[in-house]
Order: C-alpha cells, then structure tokens, then sequence
C-alpha cells in the first residue's frame, strides 16, 4: 500500500522493546522517520490516538490460510503462509504468486515447501524458492520422518540462511490419533497418541540443527518436556527458537468435552499441566512467538464426529485479545507481549517491521486495551467460524490500523 500523505501520529504510548513511550510518531514513504518526539509538518495526514496504545501491526508466523477481513480486524499486517496449499507451495511460480497475492494491505510472506508434494521424502527447489520470495521453509502439518531428508533439508537451509520451521509430531506414534492420551481420550473413546511423540520430535530435530547449524523454528511446543528441551538446546547455543499458539496456553484437553470439534486441533490440546508448563515457558523466554495458527474451517470439515473432523482453528481475530490476557495476569510485560508478537517473527522472516523503531516499516496498530468484547464466531469476519473461543468474554480491541503508513 503506497503512502500518499507523510503520517503523524500524536498522543498515544508508543510500545517499544524499552518500555512504553509517551509520545507518537511520523512516517513517510511507507517507513517510521520520527518516533517518540513528533515535529509534525504542513500536509501530514494527523491522527490523535487519544492516548491510546500504538503497536507495531502483528506479523504472524504460520497461517493456513489468507483471511484479510479477520487479519485486519486482529491487528496482523504480516502473514507468513505455510506451504499447505492446493497445490503446495513447491514451485518457485507459486511462491511468486502467493508473495504478491496479499498486496497492497497485506504482506504475505510464503514458507517454502521443504520437500516435493509435502511427501517427506524429496528435498524441493528451496533456493529458486527464496529467490522468488520465500522467507522461510517449513515441512508442513506434518513431520519428515527419515532424518537424512531432514538434516540435508536443515544443511541446505543454513546455507541460504533460511529458518526451517518444524512440525513437532513424530508421525510414528501420533498416526491417525485425534486426542492426546489420558483420561479424557479415554473417557472419550478417542483414538489417542502420548504426549510424548511431540519431545521425540524435537529431540531429533534439535539434534539436526545442532549438526547442520541451522536455524530451527518449532512451530508449536505444547509440553513440559518438549519445552524442557528447547530451553536446554538455548543454553547450548543451538539457533532453535520455538512457537505456541493461544489455544496452547489458555485450554486444555478439557475443551473436548462434549465431543466439540472447534477444539480438534494440531497438535491436540494437552493435560493442564502442560498447559500450565506453556504459561511458564512464555513468561521465562523459552517461548519466542505467539501465533494464530489460522486454520478456517467450514461445517462440511468440523460437523463430523470429533476424529473424523479436521483439525484446525481460525485464530486471527482473538490472536491479540488472548495474548493480551497473559499481561492481564502478570505473566508478561507489553513490550515482551509484542515480542512474542510481531518482533521476534518478523526477525526470524528477515523483515524489517515488528518494531516501532526509526527507520522500519510503518505498520502500526492504535489499540484500546481495556475495550471488552465477547468472542462471538456468529459474528466473525473469518471465513469459518472454527474458533474454540466462542462465547468467550476478553479485552483488548484494534481501535485503527496502518500498513505502510496507509490506513487500512
């Protein structure tokens, strides 16, 4: 989106990795040239933010799907696509493609299929991929199984200097499970896998990258012990950073209950204690990024009986509003929040935006973060309604939105 008009934004609190600043900022020709202290000029477009929150636009890291209405509504300016498309994202013109599809109010930035059809058995056309626009590569909904593929995948990648984002299931014990095992798959009658197939996952793949030293992000880390790894891995020095949605940390297995399919997800939803072990993880800094995971998925995927119904949630509207709550409780601070949210993402996609910061893209949100609203799937701008959040009561709502400087 190009910016016409210089933009200065006044009397709001800025929130940057130092801390909240009071003040606003200016910017032109799609980028942040003041911030803090504003000298506005003759023929800025002027917004009084009314002491509102101004925040970098959220840049999320793994979407299933390009949902514009739902990503304006939750903030995000940023969309990194996984290569779960139909076709896969495994050819360099359909990354091309996909990288302009979103323009000019929507920066879609595709993940590279890491192996042909997503099959797991032969390496893609990575390099002519990032040329085409790939900021990464990811292996899907699903785990590479035969390590060879996977550390000559990671060799590659560190070469380009590419981050290779992981699905954390080891295919082996997870199958055709539909539930995590113990007494509510049990209870359930559900076909179920250990929790324990997500920490073998991540010890073999965090084995990989330590050999190849390459940067390793797992998408999803939902356990006490797949999270036990990741923190030893950091203390090593191993490039490994991990994810999390807000299903993860706000719900457990209990969710399922009553056969409710908008809580079938990947990976499934796990005890509380693991839930509570993810709330832990966020706040000592073992979790990097907080992301949507948006799966939209109409009723002819989710009204089925619940291991018959496929997995996935539309997550971009309640994407901000759920993490604001771990600040609510003292878990985080708003600048960590934001981290999780739009910085530490958009490092690892080797963009420049995520940060309120001189000199980076002017993707901003002004954000009330005491309006309450109540989740209501009737009511969203998603195209399905498959959120496990709905009647939900939460705060937090994106008041205005900026991307390059140009409102949306």
């Amino acid at each position: 989106m190009k910016q016409q008009r210089p933009l200065a934004i006044t009397n709001g609190q800025l929130i940057t990795p130092a801390g909240l600043v009071t003040g606003g900022l200016r910017a032109e020709g799609g980028v942040i040239t003041q911030c803090g202290d504003v000298t506005m000029q003759d023929g800025d477009d002027v917004v009084d933010a009314r002491g509102q929150l101004m925040a970098p636009g959220l840049v999320d890291l793994g979407v299933f799907a390009i949902d514009k209405p739902a990503f304006h509504f939750g903030g995000i300016t940023r969309a990194a696509l996984m290569p779960d498309q139909n076709p896969p994202l495994d050819l360099p013109s359909r990354v091309s493609y996909i990288a302009k599809s979103g323009k000019p109010d929507l920066w879609v930035h595709p993940l590279a299929a890491a192996t042909s059809g997503l099959s797991g058995e032969q390496l893609a056309e990575i390099g002519l991929m990032k040329a085409a626009g790939a900021r990464g590569v990811a292996t899907g909904r699903r785990w590479i199984a035969d390590s060879g593929v996977m550390l000559r995948l990671l060799q590659y990648a560190a070469m380009l200097d590419l981050v290779v984002v992981s699905h954390a299931e080891d295919a082996g014990l997870s199958g055709e499970s539909a539930a995590t095992a113990g007494e509510m798959a049990t209870r359930m009658g559900l076909p179920s896998a250990p929790a324990e197939a997500e920490a073998l996952a991540i010890a073999r793949d965090i084995a990989l990258a330590e050999i190849a030293g390459a940067r390793l992000h797992i998408r999803q880390v939902t356990t006490r012990a797949g999270l036990a790894l990741v923190k030893a891995a950091k203390s090593r020095g191993v490039a490994v950073t991990a994810g999390v949605t807000p299903a993860h940390f706000m719900l457990s297995d209990l969710a399922t209950s009553g056969f409710r399919t908008f809580a079938r997800l990947s990976p499934p939803l796990r005890c509380d204690e693991d839930r509570k072990a993810v709330v832990a993880a966020i706040g000592e800094g073992v979790i990097d990024v907080i992301s949507s995971g948006h799966d939209p998925r109409g009723p002819e995927d989710k009204r089925l009986p619940f291991a018959d119904a496929e997995e996935g949630m539309a997550g971009a509207e309640t994407l901000l509003a759920m993490t604001l709550t771990l600040v609510r409780d003292n878990v985080i601070d708003l600048p960590r929040a934001f981290d999780l949210l739009a910085r530490n993402p958009a490092r690892l996609l080797g963009v420049e935006a995520g940060e309120l910061a001189i000199g980076k893209e002017a993707d901003i949100a002004l954000i009330d973060p005491e309006k309450p609203w109540i989740v209501d799937r009737r009511k969203m701008e998603a195209t399905a309604d498959n959120t496990p959040f709905d009647s939900f009561p939460t705060q937090g709502r994106v008041m205005a939105l900026f991307k390059g400087g140009a409102r949306v």
